[in-house]
C-alpha cells in the first residue's frame, strides 16, 4: 500500500466533511497475503477510496461490517476465517457471534480486523445580522468549548472571540459553505433577511435550523415562507422560539438556552416541536 496514495484519499475524506470507516488488519494466523497494518478506507456508499488487504481475500463482507459500524456510529473487531467451500458454509450455520465471519476463499488463514467508523465535527453555524451580537458572541465561546467546529456567516461581525471560520457574508452561499447532515444553524438575523436565509436552509441537508424571533416575527416568516413554496416539513421543523425553556433572559442564559437544544438535537433528546414552529 502506497502511504502517500492512502494519505491523499483519507485528507480528501476529512476535507469533504464526510464520515468514512477505516478498516485495518491488526492480526493475522495462518496463511494470508494480507498482513498487520494493511488498510482500507470505506466511504458511505460502500466504496474503497483507498487502501488494500493484500488482493486474494474477500474484501466485501468487511466493507458491509463496516457500513453497520458507520450506521451504529461504533467500532467492531471481526474476526475472518477465510477457509474452503464446505467449512465456510459450516461455519456460518453454526456462528452466533456477527464478528466472527466464515468466507470462501483459498486464502486459508484467520484475519482480525479492526473497523472504526470516523465522523467530522460538528459544526455550529452562526447566521448573524452584523454589528454587536452578545448571543452571537455567547454562541462562539460556547460552542467551541463544547467541541463544536464554529462558523460565523455574518455581514460586519463584531466578536470579541475569534470563531474556528468567520464568512464575511450576508447570505449563506453553497459553493462557499457546503452543508451536511452534521451541520447545526443558528439564525441570528433578527428582521428582514430571516425569510432569505431560511428559505435557503430549507433545501439543504442540515440537522437544525434555529431561528431566534419573537413569536410575532415567526409568524410573519413562516407566512413568508409559504408563500414561496418552502415545504410544511421544513417550517415545522423550524426550531422557533428557538431554545429550551429554562426562563432564559440575558445573552448568556440565551446563548446556554439555544447550545442545549442543539446538544439535545445532536444526541436525539430535544422534544418535540408543534407544527408552525410554536
Amino acid at each position: 500500500m502506497h502511504a502517500g496514495h492512502y494519505a491523499r484519499h483519507l485528507g480528501e475524506l476529512v476535507a469533504r466533511h464526510e464520515p468514512f470507516a477505516v478498516a485495518t488488519v491488526t492480526r493475522t494466523e495462518g496463511s494470508t497475503l494480507a498482513k498487520s497494518g494493511f488498510k482500507i478506507l470505506i466511504t458511505p456508499d460502500g466504496k474503497i477510496a483507498a487502501g488494500t488487504l493484500g488482493g486474494g481475500c474477500p474484501e466485501g463482507p468487511i466493507v458491509a461490517a463496516a457500513l453497520e459500524a458507520l450506521e451504529r456510529r461504533e467500532p467492531r473487531v471481526l474476526r475472518i476465517h477465510l477457509v474452503d467451500t464446505d467449512r465456510a458454509v459450516a461455519g456460518t450455520v453454526r456462528e452466533t457471534d456477527p464478528d466472527e465471519l466464515w468466507v470462501q476463499t483459498n486464502c486459508g488463514g484467520t484475519l482480525e480486523v479492526f473497523i472504526e467508523p470516523m465522523f467530522p465535527t460538528d459544526r455550529l453555524i452562526l447566521v448573524g445580522q452584523g454589528g454587536r451580537d452578545d448571543v452571537e458572541g455567547a454562541l462562539v465561546h460556547l460552542g467551541r468549548r463544547a467541541g463544536f467546529e464554529v462558523i460565523v456567516v455574518d455581514p460586519a461581525p463584531n466578536l470579541a472571540e475569534p470563531p474556528d471560520r468567520l464568512i464575511e457574508s450576508g447570505t449563506i452561499d453553497p459553493a462557499q459553505l457546503p452543508l451536511h447532515d452534521h451541520d447545526f444553524v443558528v439564525v441570528l438575523t433578527k428582521g428582514e433577511r430571516d425569510v432569505a436565509v431560511l428559505e435557503a436552509l430549507a433545501h439543504s441537508p442540515v440537522r437544525y435550523v434555529g431561528l431566534l424571533a419573537s413569536r410575532h416575527r415567526l409568524q410573519q416568516n413562516l407566512e413568508a415562507l409559504a408563500r414561496h413554496g418552502v415545504s410544511e416539513r421544513f417550517r415545522t421543523s423550524l426550531h422557533a422560539p428557538i431554545g429550551l425553556d429554562i426562563g432564559a433572559k440575558t445573552p448568556e442564559e440565551l446563548a446556554v438556552a439555544i447550545l442545549a437544544e442543539v446538544i439535545a438535537t445532536k444526541y436525539g433528546r430535544a422534544p418535540a416541536r408543534a407544527p408552525g414552529g410554536s
